[in-house]
């Protein structure tokens, strides 16, 4: 990417919302959990976002729907994703999350994953750009807080819809769009289309995100370049590096380079989030759920694989955590 432009649109404006740069964690199932969002955070992401919520499940309140949407304290702004396909439902769960501290509320039409794409929600809602509308006006007055919005392409290439549903979210009162490259039958096949992104951008005004494949800072110079989007949003490249956010702001917006944490540094992260875990979830439940990322952070280091399987067996936190730091250790006598 030499010979590029280099970006330096620090400020994205989310209603009465000014964010301090414009490189977001993407929300993750099974990963952007109250742990990792605080460990992003913490390294300097302007923006976290909560695994996608079941609107209805929110609005039972059940326990695993309370621990996704928790906000710490420190988190300004957070953002709760919710996804449903009734707008009665989707606008009583987002005015819940609102009470319950949320900063902002996105809306999942985007997932692409059957289990929610059979509910009709997700991706399916671009099918029927009507039920999507209605969604986003109730959600919209709903809440007082701001309202965003996460969409793929279309469908399919035979149906791009992806401007006209953003053209409606901008007169629905939505204040951010986040578009993924891809269709949802592409699922996360293929390569994302950042081009067809700017074609979203060309008909609102509001903030537009891209998404999908961005993995490094060049990515992320080309991703904005060829979207035109005002930022661009980070998914699982993030696994295993909580500061990779980070790292890519500082290279496109300021063109400075941060180095990776070295080997006792994140030692000490592995432990700090298993930790964390731990007090979010509990020993039984954090256990299970920790070692893929363990196992993310050990990628591409020396002997990881048998690190891996020993961690896959190993019970009982504080096992887990001797297993982690001999690891690490063993490893910083090479460097």
């Amino acid at each position: 990417m030499s010979g590029a432009p280099l970006f330096f649109v620090l400020m994205i404006k989310i209603g009465n919302i000014n964010l301090t740069d414009n490189v977001l964690l993407a929300p993750m199932s099974g990963v952007t959990d109250l742990p990792f969002r605080r460990l992003v955070k913490k390294f300097g992401a302007s923006l976290v976002i909560s695994e996608m919520i079941a609107s209805r499940a929110m609005i039972l309140q059940t326990r695993e729907s309370l621990l996704k949407g928790k906000k710490d304290k420190d988190h300004f702004p957070m953002s709760v994703q919710i996804a449903g396909c009734d707008p009665e439902v989707m606008a009583e769960a987002a005015k819940l999350n609102e009470d319950l501290g949320a900063d902002i509320i996105d809306i999942n039409f985007g997932c692409p994953v059957k289990k929610v794409v059979n509910g009709f929600a997700g991706s399916a809602l671009m099918k029927d750009e009507d039920l999507a509308t209605s969604i986003m006006e109730k959600v919209v007055k709903a809440v007082k807080i701001p309202v965003t919005m996460k969409m793929r392409l279309g469908w399919n290439y035979e149906n791009l819809n992806a401007p006209s549903l953003a053209k409606k979210a901008e007169d629905a009162g939505v204040k951010m769009l986040t578009v993924h490259g891809r269709t949802r039958c592409q699922m996360y096949n293929g390569s994302a289309n950042w081009q067809e992104i700017a074609k979203v951008k060309e008909v609102v005004k509001i903030p537009v995100i891209a998404n999908g494949d961005i993995k490094n800072s060049d990515d992320a110079k080309k991703a904005m370049e060829l979207s035109k989007a005002d930022g661009v949003m980070v998914g699982r490249a993030c696994y295993g590096k909580p500061w990779l956010i980070n790292q890519i702001s500082a290279e496109i917006n300021k063109n400075e380079i941060i180095e990776a944490p070295n080997i006792f540094e994140q030692k000490e992260i592995v432990i700090d989030h298993l930790k964390q875990m731990i007090e979010h979830y509990g020993e039984k439940v954090a256990i299970p759920l920790a070692r893929k990322h363990i196992g993310w952070y050990s990628s591409g280091l020396k002997d990881s694989a048998e690190y891996r399987a020993k961690i896959n067996t190993t019970q009982g936190s504080k096992n887990v955590i001797a297993e982690v730091e001999a690891f690490y250790d063993k490893l910083s006598t090479f460097n």
